[in-house]
């Protein structure tokens, strides 16, 4: 199979992906018309900041070769899965409290860890891989969308900053995160030490392990940060319930 690699103008590849790009600046548009009332300047920071992060994959030469290159494409995978999912749940203003079944159904602990975690591997197994890179509508309708919904559903449970839309303790949120950097690192691990190309030669083998090498130690080291907010939260969760009893206890003192 003929590989994907042109070595033309890399860094001077952009491209405008306007089938990403409108619903972005549509979701900017309605997050910027919110009551000021609901949006505290933390949470407009992590939105604007998740916002940013998925420009910045798609946009630029990273997302404009992510087809010709697997160490750019993992570096947009990585972006747009373990930043900009996290940094827009983050974002969220404490009023988004939906009520809708599928919602639920999505966001449900167990389902969003499977589906997020069969993503991540799913899409760097040889067939699905190559069936993605030889359908380029298949990695722009199918494939970055994948990338921007997932990680959203996978951590709202997990990062949610008033313990509002929690469905599982702060303490599950933890075991969580630590037990997803398995199939995370697992997977970088792999395709780093594979001996050849995993993918019919459609990538040099040194661009095969550095896209490897980017999932096996980003993974580690971006699942540390989100495993920290998630270990203060579950901290300050347990200072309330301590406040709670104790308000608890002196209201019985006072009858």
């Amino acid at each position: 199979m003929e590989m994907h690699h042109h070595d033309i103008a890399i860094w001077g590849s952009w491209q405008l992906a306007p089938e990403i790009l409108l619903p972005l600046f549509l979701l900017t548009y309605l997050y910027l018309r919110l009551p000021k009332s609901s949006v505290t300047k933390r949470q407009r920071g992590f939105f604007f900041a998740g916002i940013l992060s998925a420009l910045t994959v798609i946009v630029t030469p990273i997302g404009a070769r992510a087809m010709d290159y697997f160490s750019l494409h993992m570096v947009q995978h990585i972006t747009l899965m373990m930043l900009t999912g996290p940094l827009l749940v983050l974002g969220t203003p404490n009023s988004f409290r939906p009520t809708n079944n599928l919602f639920k159904m999505v966001t449900h602990p167990t389902a969003s860890w499977l589906t997020y975690a069969a993503l991540m591997m799913g899409v760097h197994l040889p067939v699905p891989h190559k069936f993605i890179m030889d359908n380029p509508w298949a990695h722009t309708f199918l494939e970055v969308p994948l990338y921007l919904l997932l990680p959203y559903f996978f951590y709202f449970n997990l990062l949610d900053q008033s313990l509002i839309n929690r469905r599982i303790s702060p303490a599950l949120s933890v075991i969580s995160l630590f037990l997803m950097m398995v199939p995370e690192t697992l997977t970088g691990f792999f395709i780093y030490t594979a001996p050849k190309s995993l993918y019919e030669n459609m990538y040099s083998l040194n661009d095969q392990r550095q896209g490897g090498s980017f999932m096996w130690a980003g993974a580690m080291i971006i699942d540390t940060v989100w495993m920290s907010f998630a270990v203060y939260h579950w901290i300050k969760s347990e200072e309330q319930k301590s406040r709670d009893i104790d308000a608890e206890i002196a209201a019985g003192d006072v009858k």
